[in-house]
């Protein structure tokens, strides 16, 4: 049944889309409204395309208002019909795109993203690619790429993610980083930088157990093993590299402070032991080479430096490793990179993922692969057609901002909408079809345009030589009918009778399909973390396998094969 918006609701999407329109100098985005209205109104939620289409209406009234008469009649309106939403748009700062970097030179910015490769990219990993890569561009800086892959048993790498990480942050950015490079390639490295700290005393090899080590951490008193001379902690860290110690035995831990406020920072640790004969390194030239590794928080603070990184953008959960790696280095006297914050985007309809869980439940055959398309994958969300550039408007309008945010799907189809629909050709596809005759006088070929906006991509031509067509059988409940680019039409057992090739009434318009022209098919899609399956009539075409197609009364959908297309957006659909 259709949902119809109330008087409250209408005025809602009104207000929003004219608050965005004066926010945007004129330019209001739908994406942008949809965000908003959903964050305000979440029961509007499981309405997505009814909204979005209201949301588009009254954007391009908006913007045709600001270009007609001017901001100033945004404003009368608004502070005569919604003046809370106008003190909320003054009082904020107006932000062109994403905010300046603080200490930055053009030239001389270079930025990280350093990814665990123990999977393909997800949704979430977007934000960090789309960021960084635009920072770069905006300083004329450089992008690097960076593999932490020093965990073998917790989150060992994947082998084939490495290349398809790349070949993803080549289409999701537009370009490849300038630089990439591998943690496990560079072990010899931070041992070089693990002995430092031990001849120069900021650092010590600790055999407290974890349990021991944590009732000393609780107490804020030191363990026994931090008093050991430098003398004693080099013969010790000699043994960890020889295999002495088992996993576990010995750790490296960074000289801090045992009684700091924060007990993550008291002498945290930087290297451990792994069993790699048990949990080898997937690259095979590592293998099981190296039994001791380096900690997160050691490898990036020690790679940063090296690779001369003057910024790092991160999620705010990752503020204490932001004061661990401080502390670092200011004991090896290094300067700290400019660092900004993000807090958490949660998108309502997927909850929480992780690439561990994700790549458990594939192994388990729960999923079909990396490119599911009920996963917030980068594959499995290319796979439902949404394009690199709606992921990167989404991000960018999103911006910078240590605030939680929560968003509807919708949001992203909503971006993926303006990017695909200037050229996505129209095909029709007739869902539970019923066949009838036409009858009377009409013509026998039909030429359609591919797409109603775009005279240039030519024409489709539909021939009706024995007259029988298809209708989709929730239509029937109507006897007159108009179809669409067509033909005025009444419904009589099965026979539609053609009274008019004029539109000269206000009958409803449906679309339809001559059989000529048709074939059955299947089109696929998720909702609510489940493939359904609608079957159907769908026009004949050639077009490749990966077009984007819109499909009347359905949506967009991805060619897979001749009869077979899986939908981008299932929840801006109608009920399917």
């Amino acid at each position: 049944m259709s949902w119809e918006p109330d008087e409250a609701t209408q005025d809602l999407i009104r207000h929003v889309a004219l608050q965005n329109a004066l926010e945007y100098e004129g330019q209001a985005a739908v994406g942008s409204v949809i965000g908003r209205i959903m964050a305000m109104r979440g029961d509007l939620r499981q309405h997505g395309k009814a909204v979005t289409a209201l949301v588009a209406t009254h954007v391009a009234s908006a913007n045709a208002t600001a270009a007609s008469e001017g901001m100033e009649a945004l404003r009368e309106t608004l502070a005569r019909e919604a003046p809370h939403l106008l003190e909320k748009r003054e009082t904020k700062a107006r932000r062109e795109g994403l905010p300046e970097l603080k200490n930055a030179t053009k030239g001389k910015v270079v930025l990280r993203f350093a990814p665990n490769p123990n999977g393909p990219l997800s949704f979430g990993h977007s934000r960090g690619l789309i960021i960084n890569a635009a920072y770069r561009d905006m300083y004329d800086g450089e992008f690097i790429l960076r593999f932490d892959d020093t965990d073998t048993k917790v989150k060992p790498p994947m082998l084939e993610a490495y290349e398809t990480i790349q070949e993803e942050t080549a289409w999701l950015t537009g370009r490849q980083p300038d630089r990439v490079v591998y943690a496990s390639d560079r072990i010899d490295i931070y041992y070089e930088h693990a002995t430092r700290m031990l001849e120069e005393n900021f650092g010590y090899v600790c055999r407290c157990t974890a349990d021991e080590f944590k009732e000393y951490r609780i107490s804020k008193s030191s363990c026994p093993c931090r008093t050991q001379s430098p003398q004693d902690n080099q013969i010790l860290w000699k043994r960890m590299l020889d295999g002495k110690f088992k996993p576990g035995e010995a750790v490296v831990r960074v000289k801090t402070d045992m009684t700091l406020k924060n007990p993550a920072l008291r002498d945290w640790p930087a290297l451990r032991l792994q069993d790699t004969a048990k949990h080898p390194h997937p690259r095979p030239e590592i293998g099981s080479r190296y039994m001791v590794w380096p900690l997160l928080d050691f490898q990036s603070a020690v790679e940063d430096h090296l690779q001369g990184v003057t910024h790092i953008i991160r999620g705010k959960d990752l503020m204490d490793s932001t004061r661990k790696q401080t502390l670092l280095y200011e004991h090896f006297g290094w300067t700290y990179p400019e660092t900004m914050y993000w807090g958490r985007v949660k998108v309502h309809e997927w909850g929480g993922f992780s690439t561990s869980q994700m790549r458990a439940d594939i192994e388990a055959g729960q999923y079909n692969g990396w490119d599911d398309p009920r996963l917030p994958t980068l594959a499995g969300l290319r796979k439902r057609g949404i394009q690199a550039m709606a992921l990167r408007q989404f991000w960018l309008e999103l911006g910078i901002t240590q605030k939680d945010i929560s968003v509807p799907l919708a949001t992203l189809y909503s971006h993926n909408v303006s990017v695909i629909d200037k050229t996505a050709p129209r095909l029709a596809f007739v869902r539970h079809p019923a066949a009838f005759q036409l009858v009377g006088d009409y013509p026998k070929e039909l030429a359609l345009p591919l797409h109603p906006n775009d005279a240039t991509m030519g024409q489709r031509r539909w021939t009706l030589t024995n007259g029988e067509i298809w209708l989709e059988s929730e239509d029937l409940d109507k006897m007159d009918l108009r179809l669409k680019e067509f033909a005025n039409i009444a419904l009589h057992d099965r026979e539609a009778r053609v009274e008019s090739m004029e539109r000269n009434d206000k009958r409803p318009i449906v679309h339809w399909l001559p059989t000529n022209n048709s074939k059955e098919a299947i089109i696929t899609g998720t909702r609510d973390n489940t493939i359904f399956h609608i079957e159907g009539r769908l026009e004949r075409h050639k077009h490749k396998v990966g077009t984007i197609v819109q499909l009347e009364r359905v949506g967009y959908a991805v060619v897979i094969d001749e009869s077979t297309l899986t939908l981008c957006h299932e929840d801006l659909t109608d009920d399917l």
